[in-house]
């Protein structure tokens, strides 16, 4: 992939502030407004942009693909626990979960819905509160284990378990800061400024979060929605759980050859597979 200004999303995109409970979300829109729904979730420490590659894709085939900044993350910095009522002390499950449904209920109908990474455990949660919300789900380098979703990652999954939510949050965005996954100068520029607007006592919530990750695997297996897991094959956790994973929720299952970030390394691959799973549904153009 070239390098490129990951803040520059394509010709025609709209860009907005969505009012949802936890406060304020950057959000942004591409395509058709008649055309059936694609959301698309960042999880921790990441934001719309990474599916800049992504969304004209989906527009060019017809359908209407938006994003939004989590709260706490990037330019929805601005939302938090302190904006509920009564005001909370954390950024919770229920923080997140109810801003996604906030979001889903923005339009009419159900839409097709990506979970990148934390999002994916949200995505399934939102599936099993309100079904009639979603026409397929696809998770993207999604949580594959419940409980202490860091054990089995890759080399440091044996001591995930005696440290801290904001000791293995400073790991994580050491690594990331000092570009240990080698990413091209625009990204690693583009990810730099993300990080100088998010908040700190975010990223350690969802690290705490996924150190008790909810086992929802039968009834997401329940589910009838058409689902996928897509994974690069060099990514955080083993493919073997991602592949166990798939075939727990009943869902298709698929490798890239790149790593935690197919939405950015391999978007057409990633655009191709998820519109392989919507033709399964009514919801096409």
């Amino acid at each position: 992939m070239p390098d490129l200004d990951w803040r520059a999303f394509p010709r025609g995109t709209e860009i907005s502030r969505f009012e949802a409970p936890s406060g304020p979300l950057a959000r942004v829109a591409l395509g058709p407004v008649a055309g059936p729904r694609v959301l698309l979730v960042p999880g921790a420490t990441g934001s719309k942009e990474d599916f800049v590659l992504m969304m004209p894709l989906f527009a060019a085939s017809g359908y209407r693909v938006e994003s939004f900044d989590l709260a706490g993350q990037y330019e929805s910095a601005d939302a938090g626990p302190w904006n509920l009522t009564p005001p909370r002390a954390n950024y919770d499950e229920r923080l997140f979960l109810d801003d996604l449904l906030a979001v889903l209920d923005d339009a009419a109908g159900p839409a097709h819905v990506l979970g990148y990474s934390f999002a994916g455990t949200l995505a399934q949660l939102a599936l099993l509160e309100r079904p009639d919300r979603f026409a397929s789900l696809t998770l993207l380098s999604a949580p594959p284990e419940p409980g202490q979703a860091f054990r089995g990652i890759k080399r440091i999954g044996p001591i995930s378990g005696i440290t801290s939510a904001r000791r293995a949050a400073a790991l994580m965005l050491w690594g990331i800061r000092n570009n240990l996954n080698r990413v091209p100068p625009g990204r690693h520029a583009f990810v730099r400024e993300r990080f100088a607007l998010t908040r700190r006592e975010s990223v350690d919530d969802i690290i705490a979060l996924m150190m008790r990750t909810p086992d929802v695997r039968a009834a997401v297996n329940a589910s009838a929605v058409p689902k996928l897991v897509a994974v690069g094959e060099h990514d955080l956790w083993p493919r073997e759980l991602h592949a166990r994973y798939a075939a727990e929720i009943g869902a298709r299952f698929v490798v890239y050859p790149t790593g935690h970030s197919p939405c950015e390394t391999a978007p057409h691959q990633l655009v191709r597979d998820m519109a392989a799973l919507f033709a399964e549904t009514d919801l096409t153009p």
